[in-house]
């Protein structure tokens, strides 16, 4: 709702960074480590996304070589030859975690697999975050993060006027990031109706199953236009999730990552 007006016609992880969606930029960053098996819970507008990769142009962000008139196209690199994707209708109206509930066949083999809410990038050292989430006994696994917004803290005195107004540091608050990595048990603490972060992370803390871990890098969602225009403005110059960019990565392979949208 907060970027109506210049995404009217397409569902919100299909909004464009650069020349491709920030679903892409997602999706591209999760491959550089592996993971290239995805389920895509569609609901609003899903078909605009298997629009977009049943007629996937490669040249829009490969170089190639054109010839004969355009007969011939030779791309000198690809961006997803190796992804399998999986999309799924999970419904327009479907809360996270009745969409999360709704694909539990598609990865009811994968003793882990990894989700994320798809309007949100960021460089965190996804081995690092896996690898401490397996050596734990814990169920699921969020990535916490800072606010990229500033809040102003105001105290009321007596007869409704502001005794006081001050500025709250971001390094006081860590919120949910958007980024899981979760057991295959995660599904039998969702029931029909739940958001995902309330009912079914409550359980998981009552029985101490819930863990998280803090990013200390580059975080940004995409909930206004002026978060658009931020991730615009870093997609000329740094493009801190660009992880792909880095030479000296090593990539892992293993659990399967579910890009999930409303």
């Amino acid at each position: 709702m907060r970027l109506r007006g210049y995404v009217d016609d397409v569902p919100k992880p299909m909004v464009q960074i650069g020349t491709r969606p920030i679903l892409w930029h997602l999706m591209k960053y999760y491959a550089h480590f592996g993971h290239k098996e995805f389920i895509l819970c569609l609901g609003y507008k899903g078909s605009v996304i298997k629009d977009y990769f049943l007629n996937y142009d490669e040249a829009v962000s490969n170089d190639f070589v054109w010839s004969r008139g355009g007969k011939n196209i030779e791309l000198l690199n690809r961006d997803i030859d190796d992804w399998t994707i999986t999309f799924v209708e999970t419904g327009i109206n479907a809360t996270i975690g009745e969409r999360l509930k709704a694909v539990e066949p598609y990865v009811k083999n994968d003793e882990m697999f990894l989700a994320n809410y798809g309007d949100g990038l960021s460089d965190v050292e996804l081995p690092a975050m896996i690898d401490a989430f397996q050596r734990s006994s814990a169920v699921g696994s969020l990535l916490l993060v800072q606010p990229t917004a500033s809040f102003d803290i105001v105290q009321l005195g007596s007869g409704g006027r502001i005794a006081s107004i001050s500025a709250l540091s971001r390094s006081d608050i860590w919120i949910n990031g958007g980024f899981f990595v979760f057991r295959n048990e995660i599904f039998n603490y969702i029931y029909p109706g739940e958001e995902l972060v309330r009912e079914p992370f409550q359980r998981l803390i009552e029985k101490g199953a819930l863990q998280a871990q803090k990013c200390t890098g580059f975080w940004q969602c995409m909930d206004t236009f002026k978060d658009k225009q931020a991730l615009e403005d870093l997609n000329q110059s740094t493009a801190p999730w660009k992880v792909w960019h880095r030479v000296s990565a090593t990539p892992c392979s293993g659990a399967l990552s579910i890009s999930a949208h409303s």
